[in-house]
């Protein structure tokens, strides 16, 4: 779950999941909002397999998709196989599966943190992410699109992190019945250095004990896996991240 959270997170309002025996292929509700996971073929099947899921994609209108190839993945080598095919790394190209099994240490005073309320608070909370993480105008403006299907999906929750009135950090928690997955952890950048991760995370195994499922899952990117690491959480595999623009 850690290395492939989308697999086997519940459906979100507008997205829809191809289980296959050798893939796993999950679109989210952007039309450039697309991943491949949980590859399980053998090498002669390498061309085959790519020419399916862009046939998959093109038919919704989808002109790309990521790949992320996880440390069980089949052929050995896929990586490699994909990369000479045309398909590029990512921006963030390597990510660790983490898994938090022990409460976090507490966080610190003077910040207030607890899921959004309303469709407002969830397009600032989402507003932050953006600007943290860089996202490039387009796809931050999709991000907010159709908040209100977003805000009141009951299988996600977005925590807030405020400082001095305003949302400082945000970051989404997907239910299920062994933990919660973790996404999108972001800070502001002009409020960083003030615990509001710690925030976040700490908010998040609340609730997570407070379900009967004491377990935060998620994927640590070069950005995210040292505090993460910091507060506890153990690797338990690795991801890389491919990007193929088949139609762009």
């Amino acid at each position: 779950m850690a290395e492939y959270p989308n697999s086997f997170e519940p459906l979100a309002p507008g997205s829809e999941r191809i289980e296959t025996s050798r893939y796993t292929l999950c679109m989210g509700d952007g039309l450039d909002w697309n991943t491949v996971q949980r590859q399980r073929f053998g090498e002669h099947e390498v061309d085959e397999v790519l020419a399916e899921v862009r046939a998959l994609l093109r038919e919704r209108g989808r002109p790309s998709t990521q790949w992320e190839v996880g440390s069980a993945a089949t052929p050995p080598g896929l990586v490699e196989m994909l990369l000479a095919r045309g398909l590029e790394y990512d921006r963030d190209p390597y990510a660790v599966a983490l898994v938090l099994r022990t409460p976090p240490a507490p966080p610190p005073e003077g910040l207030s943190v607890r899921p959004v309320e309303t469709v407002a608070e969830y397009i600032e909370a989402v507003t932050v992410q953006n600007l943290a993480f860089g996202m490039p105008p387009e796809q931050a403006a999709s991000h907010v699109a159709n908040p209100e299907a977003r805000f009141s999906d009951p299988n996600r929750v977005l925590h807030a992190v405020w400082l001095d009135g305003r949302i400082v950090a945000a970051g989404r928690s997907a239910l299920t019945d062994h933990g919660l997955l973790l996404y999108g952890g972001a800070t502001h950048p002009d409020a960083r250095g003030r615990g509001a991760y710690r925030t976040l995370i700490a908010a998040r195994w609340a609730l997570a004990v407070e379900r009967g499922t004491p377990a935060l899952l998620t994927q640590g990117g070069s950005m995210s896996r040292p505090i993460l690491e910091r507060l506890g959480f153990e690797p338990v595999g690795h991801v890389h991240m491919l990007v193929d623009r088949f139609d762009a």
